[in-house]
């Protein structure tokens, strides 16, 4: 049985997660996933749970938070590896 990084629930059909940086953890769930290590909107502070939308290394949830942030220039961040995806 393997220990949920967020819950601490002990829970024998759990999975792992490392992230692009190396982390690696184990979760319980995807909800418990989403809730440790899924980008906060630096706009509206929800969590993205999708691709998000960058401008100049800063995260928003969706087209309408970053310009209302100030931010110029969004970039989508759907798309093939190295595409840059712009909007």
């Amino acid at each position: 049985m393997n220990t949920c990084a967020t819950c601490g629930n002990e829970y024998d059909r759990s999975f792992e997660v490392t992230t692009a940086a190396g982390e690696q953890f184990t979760f319980d769930s995807i909800e418990c996933a989403a809730h440790r290590i899924a980008p906060r909107c630096d706009h509206c502070g929800c969590q993205v749970l999708g691709h998000g939308v960058e401008v100049h290394g800063t995260i928003y949830c969706c087209a309408h938070c970053a310009p209302s942030s100030g931010g110029s220039d969004p970039v989508d961040r759907v798309g093939s590896p190295g595409s840059s995806g712009t909007t």
